[in-house]
């Protein structure tokens, strides 16, 4: 696989205790939407037993001219001199990796089961779907414990507005009082109010394990075969 050195262009917070951080997108590297990276920092201040290496889902979509990245921010060492690397330090990106991309087959709709920061990889594969006006239809089920823990909130409810295909199905555990959409976990019922035929989607799920493990649980109990579900677990983000 290949690696690049690439320089850091900007770092923002996209939530509670989250961070994005974009960098450089070398001429010759391509990817699909969904795909990760690994990035490896070069010379860190300091290190620990987990290593100065991590594997991020790009949020980026393909047709965008930079690449980008969203952690929750762990006090590691990696993730504390991540922070507060400089813009245009240089890092080490290797990649692309994985096959957590949208099916090809625009009659069968697509259902996200996605908690937190495991949206990651479906705000890239969402964006690109809008800028390339495919005519999958796409449901998001993003669940979070309050709106500001949720990291691309905004940019997916404008997402909604400008592709008709899509419908954010936004839920919060823990609400604030002035929100206004779905409350508690993702349940059946919840899923079925947006979907009327549960077995016709194609189900895809990112998060922890406990969460990815939830929806399989949830899924098999409602007959969707396994062959329709596609999963990505995220350890120790």
């Amino acid at each position: 696989m290949v690696s690049f050195i690439v320089k850091l262009i900007k770092k923002e917070e996209v939530a509670e205790d989250t961070m994005a951080f974009y960098f450089e997108k070398p001429s010759s590297f391509e990817f699909t939407a969904g795909q990760y990276i690994t990035v490896t920092l070069l010379n860190p201040l300091e290190t620990d037993a987990e290593g100065s290496s991590r594997f991020f889902s790009l949020i980026t979509a393909p047709c965008e001219n930079y690449l980008g990245v969203a952690t929750r921010m762990r006090d590691t060492a990696f993730k504390r001199v991540l922070k507060n690397l400089p813009i245009t330090s240089k890092m080490q990106i290797t990649g692309p990796f994985g096959s957590f991309f949208l099916h090809k087959d625009t009659s069968k709709p697509a259902v996200f089961l996605i908690g937190g920061i495991g949206i990651t990889p479906i705000f890239s594969i969402i964006k690109n779907t809008t800028r390339n006006k495919t005519p999958h239809k796409l449901f998001l089920f993003y669940s979070n414990k309050k709106p500001n823990s949720a990291p691309f909130l905004k940019e997916l409810q404008e997402l909604e507005k400008e592709n008709s295909n899509f419908k954010l199905i936004a839920t919060m555990t823990s609400p604030t009082q002035d929100w206004q959409g779905e409350t508690g976990y993702i349940n059946k019922e919840m899923i079925q109010k947006y979907v009327k035929d549960l077995g016709s989607p194609i189900y895809y799920m990112s998060g922890s394990p406990a969460m990815v493990k939830a929806m399989r649980k949830l899924l098999g109990k409602t007959g969707v075969i396994d062959s329709n579900i596609k999963f990505e677990e995220f350890s120790g983000y």
